[in-house]
């Protein structure tokens, strides 16, 4: 079930063009049906996880989500070591085109080694769940001083079938400027990367910083599950 070679077969340039420009990027068919079925029956099993989140107590929309526990299923944790050692250069390319000295680490390990400096030990990669009137408030997911810029998240149930309405929500609130929202529907099995808090955009005096938030649409029918992967661990 490991697919780290799988991600070999997008071509990151391209990828990275698209999140300079747009603040997200799509990968197509990362998971097969088989997978996001695997991987959606996970959320049944409670000894894989750490902690279970019940939305509406927390007024962060209606649904619930549950946070995997070390060690991670072997899909998630081979998903999570492969982006991250693709996303580090991005994401310390954006570091210093917004004059930051910040760089990050080649490799995931040596990223939550900076995490646990920080008292930052908790996994973050998470199942969540929607049934029908379901959503997400638009939200940042920022769990201590340590952040990585870029997070993760796949679909794993099939649109039409599974569940209807329920798309990705993305806001871009650049200096200056109204707010900028797309909704963006996902297949079964596709992955959308997308800037956890800011990213660099062209400003009047070289790059800006836009502030970017992630939510989920209301879910008119069904039920649907994602995957999402965050890089840094939690306090």
């Amino acid at each position: 079930m490991v697919r780290t070679p799988r991600l070999s077969g997008f071509d990151w340039q391209e990828l990275a063009r698209e999140l300079d420009e747009s603040g997200y990027a799509r990968l197509p068919g990362l998971l097969g049906p088989s997978e996001c079925g695997e991987l959606a029956a996970l959320y049944g099993e409670a000894r894989r996880f750490r902690k279970r989140i019940v939305m509406e107590q927390h007024r962060f929309g209606a649904g619930e989500y549950q946070y995997f526990g070390y060690p991670l299923p072997s899909l998630v944790r081979a998903l999570r070591t492969g982006l991250y050692a693709r996303l580090a250069p991005i994401a310390n390319a954006w570091r210093a085109r917004l004059g930051s000295r910040e760089r990050y680490p080649a490799s995931l390990e040596g990223f939550l080694a900076r995490c646990r400096e920080h008292a930052q030990t908790r996994p973050t990669p998470l199942l969540l769940h929607y049934r029908a009137g379901g959503y997400n408030r638009l939200h940042q997911d920022l769990y201590g001083a340590v952040a990585f810029p870029l997070q993760f998240t796949c679909l794993l149930s099939k649109p039409g079938a599974d569940f209807t309405g329920g798309e990705f929500l993305l806001l871009e609130q650049r200096p200056r400027m109204q707010s900028r929202g797309e909704a963006i529907a996902l297949e079964q099995g596709e992955a959308i990367l997308f800037a956890t808090r800011e990213r660099p955009v062209p400003g009047p005096r070289g790059a800006a910083r836009a502030q970017m938030r992630h939510g989920v649409s209301v879910v008119r029918s069904g039920e649907r599950t994602t995957l999402g992967i965050i890089f840094h661990d939690a306090e």
